[in-house]
């Protein structure tokens, strides 16, 4: 059987793409489908949040196996058909680190298996991608990304160095010319 998936990607405006994948692939075909379909570059962690039907995450599959013991369940152990079960199941898809994509998935009809296909495939696009990960919060990001400091955070210069004291400092001489002299005389026994 070939399921077709909806993804889409979590922004305000829509963006989604329709893939067409099969039962007995796994997670980790879908993943690299995702990639493909929205052009999402490098090779970043991701993971899938299998949700039940009140939204609630029910398993989390990694791409690799961050587990203490080695044996966790890794996206090439999942296979489709077990994390979709009937048309309408969803779930939650996150690529990146730094920059988070965050997707979701939702099944939506079972179609028909065509020969000449090499599934996983995306059979529908509609929207742009956005260049970067879209925020959460929807708040445009500053021009130079750089955050501006506030005068109060900080103590000025000025105030650090009044408030260093040098009283009680020793008064050394540096210019003492016994303790160079006996570095000249050690220098004289090596010739």
């Amino acid at each position: 059987m070939v399921y077709k998936l909806r993804i889409i990607l979590d922004t305000k405006e829509n963006i989604f793409r329709d893939v067409e994948i099969k039962d007995k692939q796994c997670l980790w075909n879908l993943h690299l489908a995702i990639k493909s379909a929205f052009a999402l570059t490098g090779d970043d962690l991701s993971i899938f949040n299998i949700l039940d039907e009140d939204g609630v995450v029910v398993k989390t599959v990694p791409l690799e196996d961050m587990s203490d013991d080695g044996d966790g369940e890794i996206m090439s152990d999942v296979y489709i058909n077990e994390a979709f079960e009937k048309p309408g199941d969803k779930i939650h898809f996150q690529y990146g680190f730094m920059d988070l994509w965050e997707f979701f998935c939702e099944f939506v009809e079972v179609v028909d298996e065509k020969s000449v296909i090499n599934y996983p495939v995306t059979v529908f696009r509609f929207g742009k991608i956005p260049l970067k990960a879209p925020s959460k919060t929807g708040a445009k990001p500053k021009k130079n990304g750089v955050l501006p400091l506030i005068d109060d955070d900080f103590p000025s210069f000025e105030d650090e160095y009044k408030a260093t004291s040098f009283e009680g400092e020793d008064d050394d001489d540096f210019d003492d010319d016994e303790d160079f002299d006996e570095l000249d005389e050690f220098d004289d026994d090596e010739d």
